[in-house]
Protein backbone atom coordinates (compact mmCIF):
# COMPACT_ATOMS: atom_id res chain seq x y z
CA UNK A 1 0.00 0.00 0.00
CA UNK A 2 1.31 3.42 -0.97
CA UNK A 3 2.33 5.35 2.09
CA UNK A 4 3.53 8.76 3.19
CA UNK A 5 6.46 9.37 5.46
CA UNK A 6 4.48 11.67 7.77
CA UNK A 7 1.76 10.15 9.99
CA UNK A 8 -0.79 12.89 9.18
CA UNK A 9 -1.50 15.01 6.10
CA UNK A 10 -1.16 18.79 5.96
CA UNK A 11 -3.85 21.44 5.56
CA UNK A 12 -4.87 21.86 1.87
CA UNK A 13 -3.14 18.64 0.89
CA UNK A 14 -4.89 16.55 -1.76
CA UNK A 15 -5.40 12.92 -0.79
CA UNK A 16 -6.78 9.83 -2.46
CA UNK A 17 -9.42 8.32 -0.21
CA UNK A 18 -11.85 5.41 -0.11
CA UNK A 19 -15.36 6.12 1.14
CA UNK A 20 -15.92 3.86 4.15
CA UNK A 21 -19.25 4.74 5.79
CA UNK A 22 -21.93 7.19 4.67
CA UNK A 23 -24.46 8.86 6.99
CA UNK A 24 -27.08 11.57 6.54
CA UNK A 25 -24.81 14.33 7.89
CA UNK A 26 -21.49 13.20 6.47
CA UNK A 27 -19.20 10.33 5.64
CA UNK A 28 -16.05 8.69 6.90
CA UNK A 29 -13.30 8.03 4.40
CA UNK A 30 -9.97 6.26 4.66
CA UNK A 31 -6.89 8.06 3.39
CA UNK A 32 -5.11 5.50 1.22
CA UNK A 33 -1.67 7.09 1.49
CA UNK A 34 -1.78 7.39 5.28
CA UNK A 35 -2.31 3.77 6.27
CA UNK A 36 -6.09 4.01 5.82
CA UNK A 37 -6.28 6.76 8.42
CA UNK A 38 -9.92 7.66 9.00
CA UNK A 39 -11.04 11.18 8.05
CA UNK A 40 -14.40 12.87 8.33
CA UNK A 41 -16.18 14.39 5.33
CA UNK A 42 -18.92 16.76 6.59
CA UNK A 43 -22.20 16.96 4.69
CA UNK A 44 -21.62 20.64 3.78
CA UNK A 45 -18.24 19.76 2.26
CA UNK A 46 -19.58 17.09 -0.08
CA UNK A 47 -20.82 19.30 -2.91
CA UNK A 48 -21.01 22.98 -3.84
CA UNK A 49 -24.52 22.25 -5.14
CA UNK A 50 -27.50 21.36 -2.97
CA UNK A 51 -28.14 17.64 -2.84
CA UNK A 52 -31.15 15.93 -1.31
CA UNK A 53 -29.24 12.82 -0.33
CA UNK A 54 -25.50 12.64 0.33
CA UNK A 55 -25.47 9.23 -1.36
CA UNK A 56 -26.13 10.98 -4.66
CA UNK A 57 -22.50 12.08 -4.47
CA UNK A 58 -20.60 9.48 -2.46
CA UNK A 59 -21.07 5.75 -1.94
CA UNK A 60 -19.27 3.15 0.16
CA UNK A 61 -16.17 1.80 -1.58
CA UNK A 62 -15.87 4.78 -3.94
CA UNK A 63 -12.42 6.26 -4.64
CA UNK A 64 -12.36 10.04 -4.32
CA UNK A 65 -9.85 12.87 -4.19
CA UNK A 66 -10.34 15.07 -1.13
CA UNK A 67 -8.69 18.20 0.25
CA UNK A 68 -7.63 18.34 3.90
CA UNK A 69 -9.37 21.24 5.71
CA UNK A 70 -8.63 20.49 9.40
CA UNK A 71 -5.99 18.49 11.25
CA UNK A 72 -5.98 17.88 15.01
CA UNK A 73 -2.61 16.32 15.65
CA UNK A 74 -3.27 15.75 19.34
CA UNK A 75 -6.43 13.76 18.68
CA UNK A 76 -5.17 12.30 15.39
CA UNK A 77 -8.30 13.59 13.65
CA UNK A 78 -8.61 14.85 10.09
CA UNK A 79 -11.49 16.56 8.29
CA UNK A 80 -11.64 16.69 4.50
CA UNK A 81 -13.62 18.34 1.73
CA UNK A 82 -14.78 17.03 -1.61
CA UNK A 83 -16.31 20.23 -2.95
CA UNK A 84 -13.09 22.23 -2.61
CA UNK A 85 -11.26 19.96 -5.06
CA UNK A 86 -11.41 21.48 -8.54
CA UNK A 87 -11.34 19.22 -11.60
CA UNK A 88 -7.79 20.06 -12.61
CA UNK A 89 -6.57 19.17 -9.10
CA UNK A 90 -8.50 15.92 -9.13
CA UNK A 91 -6.99 14.85 -12.45
CA UNK A 92 -3.49 15.83 -11.39
CA UNK A 93 -3.76 13.93 -8.11
CA UNK A 94 -5.10 10.80 -9.78
CA UNK A 95 -2.27 10.89 -12.31
CA UNK A 96 0.23 11.24 -9.47
CA UNK A 97 -1.49 8.39 -7.62
CA UNK A 98 -1.25 6.06 -10.63
CA UNK A 99 2.44 6.86 -11.07
CA UNK A 100 3.07 6.22 -7.39
CA UNK A 101 1.27 2.87 -7.56
CA UNK A 102 3.39 1.84 -10.55
CA UNK A 103 6.59 2.73 -8.72
CA UNK A 104 5.52 0.88 -5.58
CA UNK A 105 4.68 -2.23 -7.60
CA UNK A 106 8.23 -2.33 -8.97
CA UNK A 107 9.68 -1.87 -5.49
CA UNK A 108 7.38 -4.54 -4.06
CA UNK A 109 8.54 -7.09 -6.65
CA UNK A 110 12.19 -6.29 -5.94
CA UNK A 111 11.73 -6.47 -2.17
CA UNK A 112 10.20 -9.96 -2.50
CA UNK A 113 13.11 -11.11 -4.68
CA UNK A 114 15.54 -9.87 -2.06
CA UNK A 115 13.56 -11.37 0.80
CA UNK A 116 13.01 -7.94 2.32
CA UNK A 117 9.85 -6.36 3.70
CA UNK A 118 8.05 -3.48 2.03
CA UNK A 119 8.77 -1.42 5.15
CA UNK A 120 12.49 -1.95 4.55
CA UNK A 121 12.02 -1.07 0.90
CA UNK A 122 10.44 2.26 1.82
CA UNK A 123 13.11 3.01 4.40
CA UNK A 124 16.13 2.09 2.26
CA UNK A 125 14.89 3.03 -1.22
CA UNK A 126 11.61 4.95 -1.46
CA UNK A 127 12.27 7.75 1.02
CA UNK A 128 15.72 8.39 -0.43
CA UNK A 129 14.49 8.58 -4.02
CA UNK A 130 11.50 10.70 -3.00
CA UNK A 131 13.80 13.14 -1.21
CA UNK A 132 16.15 13.35 -4.19
CA UNK A 133 13.60 13.36 -7.04
CA UNK A 134 10.18 14.06 -5.53
CA UNK A 135 8.64 11.48 -7.87
CA UNK A 136 9.94 7.91 -7.39
CA UNK A 137 8.70 6.75 -10.79
CA UNK A 138 10.60 9.66 -12.36
CA UNK A 139 13.74 8.32 -10.67
CA UNK A 140 13.05 4.86 -12.10
CA UNK A 141 12.46 6.39 -15.56
CA UNK A 142 15.78 8.24 -15.37
CA UNK A 143 17.53 5.07 -14.19
CA UNK A 144 16.06 3.22 -17.17
CA UNK A 145 17.48 5.83 -19.53
CA UNK A 146 20.75 6.79 -17.81
CA UNK A 147 21.79 3.83 -15.69
CA UNK A 148 22.22 2.90 -12.04
CA UNK A 149 24.11 6.10 -11.13
CA UNK A 150 20.66 7.71 -10.74
CA UNK A 151 19.87 5.33 -7.88
CA UNK A 152 23.33 5.37 -6.33
CA UNK A 153 23.51 9.16 -6.25
CA UNK A 154 20.32 9.18 -4.15
CA UNK A 155 21.94 6.85 -1.63
CA UNK A 156 20.15 3.62 -2.56
CA UNK A 157 22.19 0.69 -1.12
CA UNK A 158 24.06 -1.54 -3.57
CA UNK A 159 22.00 -4.56 -2.48
CA UNK A 160 18.92 -2.91 -4.00
CA UNK A 161 20.48 -1.25 -7.05
CA UNK A 162 21.34 -4.37 -9.02
CA UNK A 163 17.92 -5.98 -8.62
CA UNK A 164 16.12 -2.70 -9.34
CA UNK A 165 18.08 -2.28 -12.57
CA UNK A 166 17.04 -5.80 -13.59
CA UNK A 167 13.37 -5.13 -12.85
CA UNK A 168 12.90 -1.52 -13.99
CA UNK A 169 13.29 -2.21 -17.77
CA UNK A 170 10.47 -4.77 -17.55
CA UNK A 171 8.05 -2.02 -16.56
CA UNK A 172 9.49 1.19 -17.99
CA UNK A 173 10.63 1.95 -21.49
CA UNK A 174 13.20 4.75 -21.77
CA UNK A 175 11.71 8.04 -22.90
CA UNK A 176 12.39 8.75 -26.55
CA UNK A 177 13.78 12.14 -27.50
CA UNK A 178 14.34 13.53 -30.99
CA UNK A 179 16.32 16.21 -32.74
CA UNK A 180 15.67 17.36 -36.30
CA UNK A 181 17.61 19.30 -38.90
CA UNK A 182 17.49 20.25 -42.54
CA UNK A 183 20.41 19.81 -44.95
CA UNK A 184 20.75 21.79 -48.13
CA UNK A 185 23.05 20.10 -50.65
CA UNK A 186 23.89 21.74 -53.97
CA UNK A 187 26.50 21.26 -56.67
CA UNK A 188 26.97 22.30 -60.30
CA UNK A 189 29.06 19.28 -61.25
CA UNK A 190 27.72 17.17 -64.18
CA UNK A 191 27.41 14.12 -61.93
CA UNK A 192 25.93 16.14 -59.08
CA UNK A 193 23.19 13.64 -58.28
CA UNK A 194 25.82 10.95 -57.69
CA UNK A 195 27.91 13.26 -55.47
CA UNK A 196 24.93 14.29 -53.34
CA UNK A 197 23.90 10.66 -53.03
CA UNK A 198 27.37 9.81 -51.71
CA UNK A 199 27.09 12.51 -49.04
CA UNK A 200 23.67 11.22 -47.97
CA UNK A 201 24.95 7.63 -47.89
CA UNK A 202 27.83 8.70 -45.64
CA UNK A 203 25.38 10.38 -43.26
CA UNK A 204 23.25 7.25 -43.09
CA UNK A 205 26.31 5.10 -42.43
CA UNK A 206 27.64 7.40 -39.70
CA UNK A 207 24.29 7.38 -37.95
CA UNK A 208 24.02 3.61 -37.59
CA UNK A 209 24.03 2.90 -33.86
CA UNK A 210 22.28 0.47 -31.50
CA UNK A 211 21.14 3.34 -29.26
CA UNK A 212 20.21 5.86 -31.98
CA UNK A 213 17.71 5.66 -34.80
CA UNK A 214 18.56 7.85 -37.80
CA UNK A 215 16.29 8.79 -40.68
CA UNK A 216 17.35 10.79 -43.73
CA UNK A 217 14.83 11.69 -46.41
CA UNK A 218 14.23 14.21 -49.15
CA UNK A 219 11.97 17.20 -48.69
CA UNK A 220 12.47 18.03 -52.34
CA UNK A 221 15.94 18.67 -53.72
CA UNK A 222 18.12 20.34 -52.61
CA UNK A 223 16.67 19.99 -49.08
CA UNK A 224 16.95 16.83 -46.99
CA UNK A 225 15.63 16.13 -43.52
CA UNK A 226 17.79 14.49 -40.85
CA UNK A 227 16.08 13.01 -37.76
CA UNK A 228 17.82 11.36 -34.81
CA UNK A 229 15.86 9.52 -32.10
CA UNK A 230 17.27 8.12 -28.88
CA UNK A 231 17.01 8.36 -25.11
CA UNK A 232 19.59 11.07 -24.35
CA UNK A 233 19.76 14.57 -25.87
CA UNK A 234 23.49 14.87 -25.20
CA UNK A 235 24.22 11.63 -27.04
CA UNK A 236 22.06 12.73 -29.98
CA UNK A 237 23.73 16.13 -30.14
CA UNK A 238 27.18 14.53 -30.09
CA UNK A 239 26.19 12.13 -32.85
CA UNK A 240 24.74 14.95 -34.96
CA UNK A 241 27.93 16.98 -34.59
CA UNK A 242 29.97 13.95 -35.66
CA UNK A 243 27.72 13.34 -38.69
CA UNK A 244 27.90 16.95 -39.84
CA UNK A 245 31.68 17.10 -39.43
CA UNK A 246 32.24 14.02 -41.59
CA UNK A 247 29.56 14.98 -44.11
CA UNK A 248 31.09 18.44 -44.36
CA UNK A 249 34.54 17.01 -45.08
CA UNK A 250 33.19 14.68 -47.75
CA UNK A 251 31.07 17.45 -49.32
CA UNK A 252 34.10 19.68 -49.61
CA UNK A 253 36.03 16.87 -51.24
CA UNK A 254 33.20 16.22 -53.73
CA UNK A 255 32.66 19.94 -54.39
CA UNK A 256 29.17 19.88 -52.88
CA UNK A 257 27.89 22.89 -50.97
CA UNK A 258 26.43 21.85 -47.60
CA UNK A 259 24.44 23.94 -45.16
CA UNK A 260 22.48 22.83 -42.12
CA UNK A 261 19.74 24.35 -40.00
CA UNK A 262 17.97 23.03 -36.93
CA UNK A 263 14.26 22.38 -37.08
CA UNK A 264 12.22 23.19 -33.98
CA UNK A 265 9.79 20.47 -32.99
CA UNK A 266 6.23 21.06 -31.85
Amino acid sequence: MVRRREPLPSINELCVATVDRVFDLGAYVKLDEYGNLEAYLPWNEVSSKWVKNIREVVKEGQKVVVKVIRVDRKKNQVDVSLKRVVEVERKRKLKEWKRTKRAEKILEIVSKKLGRSLEEAYSEVWWRLEEAYGDVLAAFEDASAMGDSVLRSAGVPDAWVSELMNEIPKHIKPKQVRIDGRLTLTTYEPDGIYRIREVLKSIQAEGEDEEIRLRVYSEGAPKYRVELVGTDYKVLEAKLAEILERAGALSKKLNVSLSFERVKLG
